[in-house]
């Protein structure tokens, strides 16, 4: 039941207001000093609170402030008897839903306290969304167990609570934008935006336009002032995907950001300031880059202040499996399917791919599998190439006896990872001594 606080030393009116506020179906409890109120604000979870300016033990329009700074979510309606503009206008700076005047206003207060309410409401459902979308975004979120994700993941989370600019490396798929959106809600600007944009995806000059905003007149079509997303990102964060693809020229503009947190919009003369959060990626290597020209070192410096390569997904076979199962959940939801169930030969399938383009890869293969499925996920349900991979590695199997076999995958995993046995034992899924007693035993030193 809805529960609403009537603060009043009247005692009639206060017995009055409760008596019609209950006929209404809320639970109605009275208090008749700011002592007593703060009290019973302590045991229970109000949804308004009716109160009197001019109480015995203080001011009503100062106990407004003090209950929302307590109870944000709580709304309070202010009453008093000789209403006067300075006392209303304190009321609503204080955060008071509204400011009446007793007797003249009567009728009002029923209407008033369910408008009252629905913005408690709105407001609750705000936060729960606020808080699935916090839990969507969390380092919970990202699946994996394999050694390099939980490497990334680590490091993800010790900056995420500074305000370092974080540079993410890695390859296209590799979660990059889910790594930025996991730092920004770990983060203590969790409660501002993160507003994200792809430096590939645009020319220079939208770019240009699109991160900085422009004045009225500053090109045909120009009309009115727009704010760019580093404004829209302030006190936030602002996520650029594929950095790497900027023009030089934008490239200063945002090294001038980084530096003095000024920026001048487009048709503009006067600087703009912000406070906001980069996180870049890309999937470059940028000191290359620096190399042939195409990226200003001194930007790189202050963008990879802390720099996370993601791994891709070839190295993370442990894995597939979790995630594989993590996106059969999804997509068969999405497509309203009762598939429960991966098949031993599709899983293997699986773990067998090159994976080029990563968990982006992985995601749109299984979707597509849930397409062609009505039950288990098989091997018939995956692309061609998928199937004659499966097969080659059969023929492969059955040319050899099982040592043999053993002995050419090792041999094409160390050749796979430049002879980095680390690297070769974590892939194979097998201790360190057991991959240096093979290497011995099958000669291939």
């Amino acid at each position: 039941m809805r529960k609403v606080l009537i603060i009043d030393d009247e005692e009639k009116l206060r017995t009055l207001l409760a008596r019609i506020i209950g006929l209404e179906g809320f639970e109605v409890i009275e208090s008749a000093d700011c002592k007593s109120a703060l009290k019973k604000l302590e045991q229970n979870d109000f949804d308004v609170i009716l109160c009197d300016v001019k109480l015995p033990d203080g001011n009503g329009v100062d106990l407004a402030r003090q209950i929302k700074e307590k109870y944000p979510i709580s709304e309070v309606i202010l009453l008093t008897a000789y209403g006067n503009i300075p006392d209303g206008v304190q009321a609503i700076k204080n955060g008071a839903f509204d400011y009446i005047t007793k007797g003249d206003d009567n009728n009002k207060i029923i209407p008033l306290l369910y408008r009252a309410m629905e913005k408690v409401d709105l407001t609750r459902r705000v936060q729960q969304l606020e808080k699935q979308l916090g839990n969507q975004h969390s380092f919970d979120k990202i699946i994996g167990q394999s050694k390099a994700i939980q490497t990334a993941i680590d490091l993800a989370q010790k900056v995420a609570v500074t305000d370092t600019t974080v540079l993410l490396t890695g390859e296209t798929g590799t979660g990059k934008e889910v790594f930025a959106q996991a730092i920004h809600q770990a983060s203590q600007r969790n409660k501002q935006h993160f507003v994200a944009i792809n430096c590939s995806a645009f020319s220079k000059e939208l770019l240009e336009n699109e991160m900085f905003g422009h004045k009225a007149g500053a090109f045909t079509g120009a009309n009115k002032d727009q704010k760019g997303l580093l404004e829209e990102a302030n006190n936030g964060t602002l996520f650029l995907d594929e950095v790497g693809e900027m023009a030089l020229d934008l490239q200063a503009k945002l090294l001038r950001v980084l530096e003095t947190g000024e920026f001048i919009r487009v048709g503009d003369s006067k600087p703009s300031k912000v406070n906001v959060r980069i996180i870049a990626a890309t999937n470059r290597d940028l000191q290359k880059e620096i190399e042939l020209g195409h990226f200003r070192e001194d930007l790189f410096y202050r963008i990879s202040v802390f720099q996370i390569q993601l791994p891709p997904l070839r190295e993370r076979i442990i894995d597939i499996e979790p995630l594989t199962n993590h996106f059969l959940k999804i997509s068969a939801f999405k497509t309203n399917k009762k598939i429960g169930s991966v098949s031993k030969e599709y899983m293997e399938a699986m773990k067998h791919h090159p994976w080029n383009g990563n968990i982006r890869e992985l995601k749109n293969v299984i979707e597509r599998s849930v397409i062609l499925c009505d039950s288990e996920l098989t091997i018939e349900n995956l692309p061609l190439e998928f199937q004659n991979q499966t097969r080659q590695i059969g023929k492969t199997l059955s040319a050899f006896e099982l040592a043999s076999a053993e002995k050419l995958h090792i041999q094409k995993v160390l050749n796979y990872t430049n002879g980095n046995k680390t690297k070769t034992a974590e892939l194979l899924g097998i201790a360190l001594t057991t991959l240096y007693r093979k290497i011995t035993e099958y000669g291939l030193e």
